[in-house]
């Protein structure tokens, strides 16, 4: 798979995909469901979130990136031990693309519902192994933060990840922290789904791989 790939990068990523199973177990997906489907199958701490969901999202019920945005950044103001720039306008087109499961290009309930969910979750995850109180988790910390959260990661694909979401200090603030963990989450959740005999390993067509890395 993915043989088109070159170099050190390239060579880290087929063989961690050869192992992906033992990296992470994703929480089943969200489920393709209307707004009126969901009502019907909801409890009474789900018909109160959805009061909350109704407020947010507006008369068309459901969440574009800017309303995450604005949402995110409202919620942010209430944790200020939680270092962060304010996640970007491009960082919630990329949860809501993460996250899209009908390719609408907005959250809906359920969706929404889910990366609640996980925000929430991460987030004691963060405050836990910010050990230094910093704000933000540095290298030292980002290793068994991970693991924490649920991805049991080796020290390339670490070293990678570390490179990519991390400042010049090699610090991750809270926003790219929830950006990466829902990336991973996402992208382990596509492979699972392709990987139809659940044997760690898929094939796809050029047109399939594009579509899955181009809109996140």
């Amino acid at each position: 798979m993915f043989g088109f790939l070159r170099g050190s990068y390239g060579q880290q990523a087929v063989n961690l995909i050869g192992n992906i199973s033992s990296f992470y177990t994703p929480q089943p997906p969200p489920p393709r469901m209307t707004y009126h489907a969901a009502m019907a199958n909801e409890d009474e701490e789900e018909k109160q979130f959805r009061e909350v969901f109704k407020k947010v999202a507006g008369d068309d019920m459901e969440v574009s990136p800017k309303e995450l945005m604005t949402i995110l950044n409202r919620v942010m103001q209430k944790y200020p031990e939680l270092k962060t720039d304010g996640f970007s306008i491009e960082s919630c087109r990329s949860i809501v693309a993460l996250m899209d499961a009908d390719s609408s290009g907005k959250l809906g309930l359920v969706e929404f519902k889910y990366i609640w969910g996980n925000i929430k979750k991460w987030q004691k995850v963060y405050k836990e192994f910010d050990a230094d109180r910093s704000g933000t988790i540095n290298g030292c910390e980002i290793p068994r933060a991970l693991q924490a959260a649920g991805f049991n990661l080796d020290a390339p694909l670490i070293s990678l990840i570390t490179r990519r979401y991390s400042d010049e200090n090699g610090d991750i603030d809270f926003d790219n922290y929830i950006t990466c963990l829902t990336r991973l989450d996402a992208m382990f959740r596509a492979f699972k789904t392709l990987d139809k005999d659940n044997d760690g390993k898929i094939r796809v067509k050029t047109e399939e791989f594009l579509q899955m890395t181009m809109y996140s």
